[in-house]
């Protein structure tokens, strides 16, 4: 009898598991659709949602029929009727093509104008009743406007009267798996890939679904399955088949399925003797791999390619250029509609200033690639470092689609287990000024292609989905999933409004528990910065798996793979010179930033060190020293992070208890590393700046060499990767 009722009370959807008293596992992510507390929002909610009038006439319509049901039943705590008519309170939902009521409005030309992927929503009369329409012009549109319709629900916004435009900004919103076909994940913190290539394509794990609906609320629609490290195998027909069959289940819900292509594949996998993109019978291979793939994927979204870089193979090669190299494989998709996302994360050890190499490789090549190649560029010049000024590449090549690459998964700022919502640091990046056309031109109007006026236009966000039942690891990282799916249909959203949407969806609408959480995420990003690399100082992370601290690391076969490289400390002061004086990549920005930050009085104190080599003693803007700024900003780290434990002790009754311990055992965890970075790192720079810790702050536990000795240890694990990131 017990069990029967507890059936009842879930087929009711009455929000059985979003009571804090009743563990979740974080899998159902920011989609909980749990029932909304408020009886009197309820109640206006049901008065507006009476019925559902919707015809699923193709399979991402039924999708949308069965998120709305599911989210309106679980939000509203009954199930909506479907209707084959309009009545008062109806929901109409379709496109001209799909539903005779939706096509009678006289709404084709104004949803022709938001495109193939935008929508609306509107309170409107329909033949005489008060109804809320949702159409868009093509179904994976209706499919973004349902889940955007769930979202204003789920965080408690008026709707009475709604008038909702929405189009994306960027049109290729894509994640970047940097899974490897034997399931290990480069980078990843939340177990395994998905991808399960052995079971593939017979078995279709339930999740894969899961992962699509997930990506299609946020209006991701692109996804490459394989590592930047690319292995040609996956370009083989025995893998093309279970690539298929992900396209298959990804197609309905708008995203196309993309593979990293391994410069190399003609020889390794197709008997040729070279790779040499202007080569004859090189070029007609891939044209007929291309056609190949279309075969069997005949939505195939195109390559993404990491070329010339950390050992990868690419055209310079054979002594030819990226657009050769890009190009070529541009050629072959072109009859398809594929693109090329080619990287410009590239750097050789040669270079005077690796930050540099990057700009100097591709801004001479700027109107040499085709329309269907984009350029793929990290938000800073460096690798993912926790801050780091935007990329000179935005906004230095005009002619040329720019794409923006950003880690979601946090391989420089504490693995899973660190509190890190990278929100703000993207949208330190996005907002940034690049100054391409005077003031105003914005890192975000490169990437939407407005400053340049641009159409193929993108951002990737390398993944950091595992099989881990929560699926990034934590549940905090979950918000930075949302944030890159949210940032990406729109590069102008503030970091503090998305955080709050997350937090409504994912935990409570309780302001009580909203405010408090929200301050902690916003705060966070900087809090890690402060007690990893201050002031500007970037790459002081353990060699090959950039766990913990070893900014004394000078044993790596190149000067750009030790950690010495990057702060250049000495008894004089700390901090790389890039100004005029010194390696010169102030010059790589527009003006006024190159005087600003070329200027050791005017460049903002947050990129101090990555710019200039500055004194110990040099006084900075709050009147301390060089030195004693460093080391208040390391103890500010690991104090925020103690304030977080104890505030988020007190928000015990608002979460359920497995995801309360699991938030509070990590933060206990990062407040130890925290101060396991500020000690080591404190300790290290006290060597050359031969100065006190100043009175008031607690004394580091151990001594410098215990660290070091630390560090030592931790290499003998058999982490994955190498030397420096991807």
């Amino acid at each position: 009898m017990h069990r029967l009722i507890l059936w009842i009370l879930l087929l009711a959807g009455i929000g059985f598991w979003s009571r804090p008293g009743v563990a979740e596992d974080g899998y159902q992510l920011w989609l909980r659709y749990v029932r909304i507390e408020d009886e009197a929002l309820r109640q206006r909610y049901l008065q507006q949602f009476r019925a559902l009038h919707l015809e699923a006439t193709s399979p991402t319509l039924e999708i949308v029929q069965e998120e709305l049901r599911r989210g309106l039943q679980g939000l509203l705590g009954t199930s909506i009727p479907s209707v084959d008519r309009v009545e008062e309170g109806v929901l109409l939902v379709g496109t001209p093509a799909s539903c005779p009521t939706v096509a009678a409005l006289g709404l084709e030309a104004e949803l022709q104008a938001l495109g193939d992927e935008g929508f609306l929503l509107r309170t409107m009369t329909v033949e005489g009743h008060r109804a809320t329409v949702l159409a868009a012009a093509s179904d994976v549109g209706v499919l973004y406007g349902a889940f955007h319709l769930l979202r204003l629900l789920q965080t408690h916004r008026p709707i009475d009267s709604l008038n909702v435009r929405e189009a994306p900004r960027v049109r290729l919103r894509v994640l970047n798996h940097w899974d490897n076909l034997d399931r290990t994940v480069e980078r990843g913190y939340a177990g395994f890939s998905l991808w399960d290539w052995f079971k593939l394509p017979d078995y279709i794990d339930p999740r894969y679904r899961d992962y699509a609906r997930a990506n299609a609320s946020l209006g991701i629609n692109g996804t490459v399955l394989t590592n930047v490290n690319a292995d040609a195998r996956v370009l083989l027909p025995e893998f093309l088949e279970k690539v298929a069959a992900l396209a298959d289940i990804f197609r309905p819900y708008g995203i196309r399925v993309y593979l990293t292509a391994r410069f190399s594949a003609p020889i390794e996998i197709g008997g040729l003797d070279t790779a040499d993109p202007l080569d004859p019978d090189v070029r007609a291979w891939w044209r007929e791999k291309v056609a190949e793939i279309y075969r069997y994927i005949p939505d195939f979204g195109g390559f993404l390619v990491k070329a010339n870089s950390e050992g990868q193979p690419g055209p310079q090669d054979y002594g030819r250029t990226h657009a050769d190299g890009a190009n070529m494989l541009a050629e072959a998709l072109a009859p398809y509609g594929g693109v090329v996302m080619w990287r410009a994360f590239v750097y050789a050890p040669e270079a005077e200033d690796r930050v540099k190499q990057a700009y100097d490789e591709f801004v001479p090549l700027d109107g040499q690639f085709r329309e269907n190649v984009l350029i793929q560029v990290k938000n800073g010049p460096l690798d993912f470092q926790p801050r780091e000024p935007f990329h000179p590449l935005f906004g230095a090549m005009p002619r040329t689609p720019l794409m923006m690459e950003f880690q979601i998964t946090k391989e420089y700022l504490g693995f899973s287990t660190h509190l890190a919502y990278l929100g703000t640091l993207w949208e330190e990046v996005l907002q940034a000024d690049t100054y391409a056309r005077g003031e105003g031109s914005t890192v975000a109007r490169v990437i939407d292609g407005s400053l340049f006026g641009r159409e193929l236009t993108g951002m990737a966000g390398v993944a950091n989905i595992g099989t881990d039942r929560n699926w990034c690891g934590s549940i905090f990282d979950q918000a930075n999933w949302y944030a890159f799916g949210r940032l990406a249909w729109n590069p102008d959203l503030r970091a503090d409004s998305i955080a709050e949407e997350w937090i409504r969806m994912t935990f409570t609408n309780d302001p009580r528990f909203v405010a408090p959480v929200k301050q902690m995420m916003l705060e966070s990003r900087e809090a890690v910065v402060n007690y990893m690399t201050p002031l500007g100082l970037a790459h002081l992370m353990g060699p090959g798996h950039h766990y913990g601290p070893a900014p004394w690391f000078d044993q790596a076969p190149r000067p750009d793979w030790n950690n010495t490289y990057y702060h250049r400390a000495d008894t004089l002061g700390i901090g790389f010179d890039r100004t005029a004086t010194g390696s010169n990549a102030v010059a790589q920005y527009f003006s006024p930033l190159r005087e600003i930050f070329g200027s050791l009085e005017r460049c903002p104190e947050k990129y101090l060190l990555w710019f200039h080599h500055v004194p110990w003693d040099y006084r900075m803007r709050s009147g301390r020293t060089l030195w004693e700024e460093l080391v208040d900003h390391y103890y500010q780290g690991v104090e925020t992070v103690r304030r977080w434990q104890s505030l988020w002790k007190s928000l015990r009754a608002f979460v359920d208890p497995e995801r309360f311990e699991q938030i509070a055992t990590f933060l206990r965890i990062q407040e130890k590393e925290a101060v396991w970075w500020r000690d080591a790192c404190v300790l290290y720079f006290q060597t050359f700046s031969r100065r006190p810790i100043p009175a008031g702050y607690e004394q580091p536990a151990h001594t410098l060499d215990y660290y070091i000795e630390l560090q030592r240890k931790l290499q003998r694990f058999p982490m994955p990767g190498h030397w420096v990131g991807r």
